[in-house]
């Protein structure tokens, strides 16, 4: 229904900022909540940032303060701008959409491949 597609990720210096954007397609952008997640090899996948569909946000304890999410439903496209990053930002950031269906209640979610960003000096 909805492909993602995460870009923005690279190398970067602790201290430094990236930001990252997650472009939506086959889908009406607008009715998703949408979400950045992180992975690190052999650990648990972690939400980052949630943004609803009214626009409301919500941040993980570590990043609070650093990172900002939003989106821009004209461009069916949401993003996570990371600033002061951390060693311990390292990890492959996927992109999440997510409905509830109106009748039958039942959750859908698609995700992105993801976009690999490393923080090292």
């Amino acid at each position: 229904q909805v492909q993602l597609v995460e870009s923005g990720g690279g190398l970067v210096q602790p201290g430094g900022s990236l930001r990252l954007s997650c472009a939506a397609s086959g889908g009406i952008f607008s009715i998703y909540d949408m979400g950045w997640y992180r992975q690190v090899p052999g650990k648990q996948r972690e939400l980052v940032a949630t943004i609803s569909r009214g626009g409301s946000t919500n941040y993980e304890d570590s990043v609070k303060g650093r990172f900002i999410i939003s989106r821009d439903n004209s461009k069916k496209t949401v993003y996570l701008q990371m600033n002061s990053l951390k060693p311990e930002d390292t990890a492959v950031y996927n992109c999440n959409a997510r409905r509830t269906g109106v009748l039958d209640g039942h959750r859908y979610d698609y995700w992105g491949k993801g976009t690999q960003v490393t923080v090292s000096s």
